[in-house]
């Protein structure tokens, strides 16, 4: 799975992102990757997570599907979050969590057709004499992460699938760990609240380093927001030793705040041939998410409150 909106599914990126941007949330996130291709990739996913009155803790909750090629590939994976969030020093924090998820992968063979189903005359026949035997797998992923932050800057780390489950279909096939890096800055130009509406006028350079097996991806974006919009480019393909000639993909992202509404479209523009003969991919999300501006006020003034994370919504 890959989300170019990695702050709107950021339970995905690093399980302890769960509970620091607000007091709960709900996310949908839908998107469509090489919209040209006969079988095109699909992928949907429902985050939710939820912060405990005493801000040290919180819980995620998360639900994917996944449907790749003309074969019918389908994954189901639902999985739970725990984070942990501790005070360092007055203006620093550490958040850590832990994932667990079960997931089931299977083929669906209804796009498929055989030589023995073909007639003389080109006709389809019955089924075909073909031994069918790639049985759905299941398998359980376990995965954990860190994230070091402060009101103007964040830097996480997280490894997924670190037990190396096994999702062949015949053969064994371990599905190799994925590490991932991702942290910004965040300058403001304006922020305050008042009247119980916050403004925010900032600018966030961000970066993101994922591995996994032999693959790896580095990106570099820039978001800015003047609230409720905010508005980012996201750059896809830096070239890095061991990787030959990266796909370069430029993301174009805008997010709307309303209320406890959140809405956010991006569309990758490709920038090499093959990724432009793919064609480029359309990503939505959609939160509904609740932040007590008065309470956080409070807390901070009898010091009980956590630092924010300053890193996007989208």
């Amino acid at each position: 799975m890959y989300f170019a909106q990695p702050y709107a599914a950021r339970l995905h990126a690093n399980p302890a992102f769960a509970g620091l941007l607000d007091d709960y949330s709900i996310t949908l996130s839908y998107r469509n990757q090489f919209p040209t291709l006969a079988g095109t990739f699909q992928t949907g996913q429902l985050a939710a997570d939820y912060r405990f009155a005493d801000q040290s803790s919180a819980v995620g909750l998360l639900l994917n599907t996944d449907r790749s090629g003309a074969i019918g590939y389908t994954r189901l994976e639902v999985g739970g979050i725990y984070a942990y969030h501790a005070r360092l020093a007055e203006h620093l924090s550490l958040s850590g969590g832990v994932q667990a998820s079960y997931g089931n992968q299977r083929i669906s063979y209804g796009n498929l057709l055989f030589g023995d189903q073909l007639a003389d005359d080109g006709t389809i026949g019955g089924p075909s004499a073909e031994i069918l035997d790639f049985k759905p797998v299941s398998y359980l992923s376990l995965g954990t992460g860190f994230i070091l932050y402060n009101d103007n800057f964040w830097a996480g780390v997280a490894a997924h699938h670190v037990n190396q489950p096994d999702l062949g279909f015949v053969t064994q096939t371990k599905l190799p760990m994925r590490l991932n890096f991702n942290g910004g800055l965040k300058h403001f130009f304006v922020k305050a609240t008042s009247k119980q509406v916050y403004r925010e006028v900032s600018l966030s350079p961000t970066v993101s380093y994922t591995r996994q097996g032999a693959s790896q991806r580095a990106e570099v974006g820039l978001y800015g927001t003047v609230t409720p919009l905010t508005v980012g480019l996201v750059y896809r393909g830096i070239p890095l030793p061991g990787s030959r000639s990266p796909q370069q993909v430029l993301t174009a992202l805008a997010g709307l705040t309303a209320g406890p509404l959140r809405l956010g479209y991006s569309y990758d523009i490709s920038l090499t041939q093959l990724s432009a003969e793919l064609g480029g991919a359309h990503e939505v999300s959609l939160s509904v998410r609740q932040f007590d501006s008065l309470e956080a006020a409070w807390r901070r003034l009898k010091r009980r409150n956590y630092p924010s994370i300053p890193c996007p919504a989208f």
